[in-house]
């Protein structure tokens, strides 16, 4: 076998591991619509099937004709399409008809699992706030349970402005001002940290690189990695920011940096010049100026508020939990009368 012959096959060979990724590809991308459409139709199934039962049985679900039917239903149905359809199923699809009463505002992007976990969700505003927000970012069904079980839209409600806040989750119309979009405290469970034992700021922030995906989750929406440790120089003088992160729908840098212990007004004047040299040297032309958010286990809201000017709106402090909160540790926390209100 000559050279020529070996140069020939070897590239035949590359040309059909090409020829079947892009087949391959074909095959996923219908296999995604078919999936898709099944979902979504399903869904439909369940909000028809959840009308049917409710006009059927009107108000009397716990009455005695309610309990006979659904029991019909789940024996025939049961009997003739397998599992899943319960008495507790059906039940759940009549509370899937009252709680989303418009068949036409169910979203094709979300599945039936997606549907179970917003249900769980009483207060209207926040399962409004919970399903634009599954469907703008993508969240699979376990990223959305994360979310309402870590009290996402509670701590976007415990920002500085509660009222604009939560008339943005109400009109779900999107808002531009930077402090809207900080959450306190930041919940990271994720991360696995001993919470009565020591570590490192250098280990908080391997253990954040090395569970990027779920932070930038917890982060929010348009988040985009930069860089760790980032390096500039003044005057002979090293400086190293923690994370830098580029919000895309604010079109601003967010720099964060960690403190392991109680926050100082050393560390807000810290991340004041690291704000100060971003915005002088490092902005793009069209970017609004970046933002820094000090991420500490402990802070004084009064601290803060002496530390800082009364017009800012470029630095925040905010804590962070190495755990998920119980409903009682985060009333503590937050302070929220609209949290107190939500229903046990």
């Amino acid at each position: 076998m000559t050279e020529n012959q070996i140069v020939i096959n070897e590239g035949s060979k590359i040309s059909n591991q090409k020829t079947y990724d892009t087949v391959r590809g074909y095959i996923v991308a219908a296999q995604k619509q078919v999936n898709a459409a099944v979902n979504s139709a399903m869904v439909a199934a369940y909000w028809n099937i959840g009308k049917q039962i409710y006009e059927a049985c009107g108000e009397s679900e716990r009455a005695e004709y309610g309990k006979q039917l659904l029991q019909y239903l789940a024996d025939k149905l049961t009997t003739e399409f397998g599992k899943g359809f319960t008495v507790r199923n059906l039940q759940m699809m009549r509370q899937f008809h009252l709680k989303f009463p418009n068949a036409n505002a169910l979203r094709s992007e979300l599945s039936w699992t997606h549907y179970r976990s917003l249900m769980r969700v009483e207060d209207e505003n926040a399962r409004k706030f919970y399903l634009e927000e599954a469907v703008k970012c993508s969240w699979s069904s376990r990223q959305l349970d994360r979310q309402i079980n870590s009290f996402y839209y509670q701590r976007i409600l415990a920002s500085k402005d509660k009222d604009s806040v939560a008339a943005e989750i109400d009109t779900l119309e999107p808002q531009p001002e930077y402090e809207k979009i900080i959450k306190d405290p930041y919940v990271l469970e994720f991360l696995d940290l001993p919470v009565n034992e020591h570590f490192y700021e250098s280990d908080l922030e391997q253990a954040l690189i090395d569970h990027l995906q779920k932070f930038l989750l917890e982060l929010g929406r348009g988040y985009s990695f930069v860089a760790r440790q980032k390096h500039f120089n003044v005057d002979g003088r090293h400086f190293y920011i923690d994370l830098v992160f580029y919000n895309y729908i604010l079109k601003c840098f967010v720099l964060i940096d960690l403190k392991i212990g109680d926050l100082t007004h050393q560390d807000i004047g810290q991340m004041q010049m690291y704000v100060n040299y971003y915005t002088r040297q490092l902005m793009n032309e069209g970017d609004n100026p970046p933002i820094g958010i000090v991420l500490c286990a402990d802070k004084s809201d009064t601290l803060v508020e002496y530390t800082l000017p009364e017009d800012n709106r470029q630095i925040f402090a905010a804590k962070y939990l190495p755990y998920m909160p119980t409903k009682d540790e985060l009333r503590r926390e937050l302070n929220l009368e609209e949290f107190e209100k939500k229903e046990e």
